[in-house]
């Protein structure tokens, strides 16, 4: 054995309760460190190389086969490495193909709506909303069934504006989709997000008989939601959308139906949005998104308001952690996804499925990396009619996978982050390859948090994850490996 170094960037010891956990950052997988392990991990971490003499004199006591087994189960991680190899930068994954699982249709860019900290640069008021054509939504699936020929299910999204400002078209959608796609063997699922403002009895039983996957816009109590949640003639909107939130919630039972929070400067009252949500109302989940990056920046938090929302956050976690613990579940998104992550070790070279295992469709038929970027001054990728130009939308995945140069590349949690998100990026530093640094230090923190939850509930209750975080489906990012 020659001189070893330990490669600091692929491995992360978190104690959790008197147990050592090392994440192997490549793979997100968690290990617990028996004693070998982790006097090896320390005598490491504290040189910065050693050799067999040196081993042998700080930890003869566990025997030559125990360090010998140790240190190549290290090497085989890529935890310890020989001194003198400069390791072999990650390859960039050629992007040959487009494996489309989701479409999203921007089905009108009018809003009754006028949230203040609204993202979408295409935005009109109702009277000037632009709407989709049946045609460019029955292209945009065709396109979206040719790119999933491998897929059993394909999952159709309706967003705005508020989409259900034209439900002519998505009622036109979803009886001629469904059929279609069980025409080629696979199974059509329906996606919708929406203030909630135009719900009806009969609309929550039509989208109840046809298993929709809905999500409300709201963001707490009445004081909390009318802060920013107004309609275009400015009036609070937290009184009708309570109503048709517990009128859906009394008769829909397909599926679980989630709120979305977005936390804006003065809205960031985690705990007592929840409970209010969960609670008072009866959303299955509640998901919280910091705005950091919206259009008019007094609304969006400030580094102080972020870090605080995380601390809230984190807050809200422990009460999951000790609801987990006794086998119950209190619906908080963000905590599901992060326990999912590291449950499931994942493992990212892009940040998202954008561009990969998902494309945006806007009014006209072209082709955007999401729904965020439509109406922006960001490129796009072809057009339902003429089908997706491949060889650009591999290009900007194939550079997204190139995090030389940037944090990222010895960052912990690279293979959960993967840079961020795309848009965020764009919005608030003009480009979306940028790393979303005002999130770093919180996210790493946000991470340890995770890996400390999963550990005691898996000491305190090991079923939660298979009786309350069934496995999802597979990111379409992981494709690229």
């Amino acid at each position: 054995m020659g001189m070893l170094k330990l490669i600091r960037e692929n491995a992360h010891r978190v104690d959790v309760d008197g147990h050592a956990m090392l994440m192997h950052v490549p793979s997100t997988s968690l290990f617990e460190l028996d004693p070998v392990a982790r006097d090896l991990y320390d005598l490491s971490r504290g040189v910065e190389a050693f050799d067999a003499d040196s081993l042998r004199a700080a930890l003869g006591h566990h025997g030559p086969d125990a360090l010998a087994d140790c240190v190549k189960s290290f090497m085989a991680l890529d935890i310890l490495r020989d001194a003198a190899d400069a390791g072999t930068p990650r390859a960039i994954v050629q992007v040959e193909d487009i494996p489309l699982s989701t479409i999203i249709l921007n089905v009108n860019t009018g809003c009754n709506l006028a949230c203040t900290y609204c993202y979408k640069e295409d935005l009109a008021v109702p009277s000037k909303g632009e709407k989709m054509s049946f045609d460019t939504a029955r292209a945009s699936v065709e396109l979206l069934l040719k790119q999933a020929a491998g897929r059993d299910r394909v999952n159709i999204v309706f967003f705005g504006g508020e989409p259900l400002s034209n439900m002519p078209l998505i009622r036109q959608v979803v009886e001629w989709a469904g059929p279609r796609a069980a025409e080629l063997g696979k199974v059509a699922d329906f996606s919708l997000t929406t203030n909630a403002t135009l719900l009806t009895p009969e609309l929550a039983d039509w989208f109840d008989a046809h298993r929709f996957a809905l999500t409300v816009s709201m963001d707490g109590p009445k004081a909390l939601h009318d802060t920013n949640r107004k309609t275009v003639g400015g009036k609070g909107t937290y009184d009708l959308v309570a109503r048709n939130v517990r009128m859906l919630l009394s008769r829909y039972r397909a599926r679980p139906v989630g709120a979305r929070v977005t936390l804006t400067r003065g809205v960031t009252d985690v705990i007592a949005i929840h409970d209010h949500l969960k609670d008072d109302l009866g959303f299955a989940e509640v998901g919280f998104g910091p705005a950091t990056s919206g259009p008019i920046s007094v609304f969006n938090l400030d580094s102080a308001a972020l870090k605080q929302a995380f601390e809230d956050m984190k807050t809200l976690g422990r009460r999951y952690v000790e609801a987990a613990c006794r086998g119950e579940n209190i619906g908080f998104s963000n905590m599901h996804q992060l326990l999912t992550d590291i449950a499931q070790g994942t493992k990212k070279a892009v940040p998202c499925g954008a561009g990969l295992g998902m494309l945006a469709v806007d009014r006209v038929g072209d082709l955007h990396l999401c729904h965020r970027f439509v109406g922006s001054g960001q490129p796009t990728y072809g057009n339902v009619a003429d089908g997706i130009d491949v060889p650009k939308l591999a290009a900007f995945v194939e550079k997204a996978q190139d995090r030389s140069g940037m944090g990222c590349t010895t960052c912990r949690i690279r293979a959960i982050c993967a840079g961020g998100c795309y848009h965020e990026s764009y919005a608030r530093q003009g480009d979306p390859f940028a790393p979303v640094y005002h999130y770093c230090d919180l996210m790493r923190d946000w991470v340890d948090f995770g890996i400390e939850s999963y550990v005691r509930i898996m000491q305190a209750n090991p079923s939660f994850f298979r009786t309350q975080l069934a496995p999802r489906t597979r990111p379409a990012q992981e494709v690229i490996q």
